[in-house]
């Protein structure tokens, strides 16, 4: 179940990524919260000037992208080794629900562990 931050962090989320957050929720082995959901050009520019992201183009704009952590005991995790089993959650939720998306974890030139996205392929922005 997601908590009270995470609920609150997804608000302006697109409704199909707030489904397969909650069903990773349910799935997941590893808790996880979601700090993150839509955010404004202001602190995406923030952001990319601090070098924690690379686009003035993010999904974050668009209300496509979330970014969680996992919980350990309680705490906020940040070995990417925490990473893979909320990961996997959330992969196994969109198939079920047959929502495409992308793990930044996935991607080859910056991985960003934290980050999971709508396929910009089936939600164009």
């Amino acid at each position: 179940m997601l908590t009270e931050r995470s609920l609150k962090n997804l608000s302006g989320v697109h409704e199909d990524l707030v489904k397969v957050a909650h069903r990773a929720a349910e799935l997941t082995e590893v808790d996880f919260v979601i700090i993150e959901g839509l955010r404004t050009l202001k602190r995406q520019r923030a952001l990319v000037a601090a070098g924690a992201s690379k686009t003035l183009k993010s999904r974050h704009l668009t209300g496509h992208a979330i970014d969680f952590v996992p919980l350990i005991d309680g705490q906020i995790e940040w070995k990417t080794t925490a990473f893979i089993l909320p990961i996997e959650a959330f992969k196994k939720a969109a198939a079920e629900l047959k929502i495409p998306i992308v793990s930044g974890g996935d991607w080859k030139s910056f991985r960003d562990f934290p980050h999971i996205e709508l396929d910009r392929k089936a939600y164009p922005a």
